[in-house]
């Protein structure tokens, strides 16, 4: 029986830090009405408080295209910047603050969040890591499962365009990702499990939530995961991106990802299957690197550089981004190699201010500054 073609509709949740535009640090205890002034200037359920006080999470509504998604996006970054403007603070997308310490942190004031810091303890106090996660409408529930089994082999591709997390607590990490090394510390993350079948997902999820250790699927936080809430596939991998644009186009391949995997289903193809333990090999280079020493290529049995790697998904995603009408926001990927991701442009911000005689207090301050400005770039 075939399946009708999904609506592929595209939908982005972004993290964000709440930096003190004075001192560059984390607000650890923000004022009570900014989260109530941002969500009376917003449509309801597009802006919310996450974890931590110094967070803020916002979220497009269904977008019928990347483009109309860069519009929601956009609105949103320019809304939450406003209001916080109005405190003396401003939303910083990054994955991680140079040198914020953790242990000032403190958790929002609601029950689920409670519950959650009592469960898991100091591993949810170190969270003060943002990501971004891209929602792609794929109404089949089948569907939905067999292209989680198979999309998750491109998953350190996508992270690795993403990175933007090289620092924690003052310190260069060596990792173009450390919020993966935070992240990964919960339960319930990591590269998925492969599935039979949606029941078999059910089931699995069911055996938790029957003796009561979770309440629903949204506790469970993989890489990839079929949203509890919505028919999407949901992307979790990836940094925040700093800049808008970058965003998109990880957003772009992703949904082409879902819709080139669609038409190998069509013509009873699929992707070739790798033992998650390879594939989880890519997932720290990716971490690790970012972009610059590369993936393995388990096809070819070698490390490929990340740039041709990328290039390769770009010629087979051709006819889904014309599809999609999201062909420049792919094509973004060569700006990406080219410039260089978040990560990356922090270490020679840092490095640089160095180099011009700044202490590395001043020189984290400077980083901030230039995550500030890139964040705001295209409002």
């Amino acid at each position: 029986m075939s399946i009708p073609e999904p609506s592929f509709t595209i939908g982005m949740e972004e993290e964000y830090l709440l930096v003190d535009i004075e001192t560059r640090d984390l607000v650890s205890d923000p004022p009570p009405d900014l989260m109530a002034q941002c969500e009376a200037a917003l449509p309801a359920g597009q802006v919310s408080p996450e974890f931590l006080q110094s967070q803020i999470e916002i979220g497009t509504p269904v977008c019928n295209s990347v483009s109309e998604a860069r519009k929601e996006l956009r609105h949103l970054r320019k809304t939450i910047a406003e209001v916080a403007g109005e405190y003396g603070l401003a939303p910083m997308a990054a994955s991680t603050h140079p040198f914020a310490k953790w242990t000032a942190q403190q958790h929002t004031d609601k029950q689920r969040y409670h519950e959650i810091a009592n469960d898991l303890q100091v591993v949810v106090r170190r969270m003060i890591i943002c990501g971004m996660h891209v929602h792609v409408g794929l109404d089949d529930d089948e569907l939905r499962i067999d292209i989680l089994n198979q999309a998750s082999y491109f998953l350190p591709h996508l992270l690795a365009l993403s990175t933007s997390s090289p620092f924690w607590q003052g310190e260069q990490t060596g990792l173009r990702s450390y919020r993966l090394s935070v992240f990964d510390e919960l339960p319930r993350t990591g590269l998925p499990p492969q599935f039979v079948s949606f029941s078999e997902y059910e089931r699995t999820i069911a055996a938790l939530v029957n003796v009561e250790l979770i309440e629903d699927a949204t506790k469970i936080w993989w890489d990839l995961r079929p949203s509890h809430r919505f028919p999407t596939l949901e992307m979790r991998v990836t940094d925040v991106c700093p800049l808008l644009e970058d965003a998109l186009c990880i957003a772009a391949l992703f949904q082409c990802l879902c819709r080139y995997l669609y038409r190998l289903r069509k013509k009873n193809q699929r992707w070739r299957y790798y033992q998650p333990f390879l594939i989880t090999e890519n997932r720290w280079r990716a971490q690790r690197y970012g972009l610059s020493e590369g993936l393995v290529d388990f096809g070819e049995g070698e490390v490929v550089p990340c740039a041709n790697l990328l290039s390769e998904l770009l010629e087979m995603f051709g006819e889904d981004a014309e599809a999609l009408s999201c062909e420049k926001e792919i094509q973004h990927v060569k700006t990406v190699l080219k410039r260089g991701t978040s990560a990356e442009r922090q270490i020679k911000c840092f490095e640089a201010a160095k180099t011009n005689g700044m202490s590395d207090e001043d020189a984290l301050k400077a980083v901030v500054d230039s995550l500030l400005k890139e964040t705001l770039e295209a409002t």
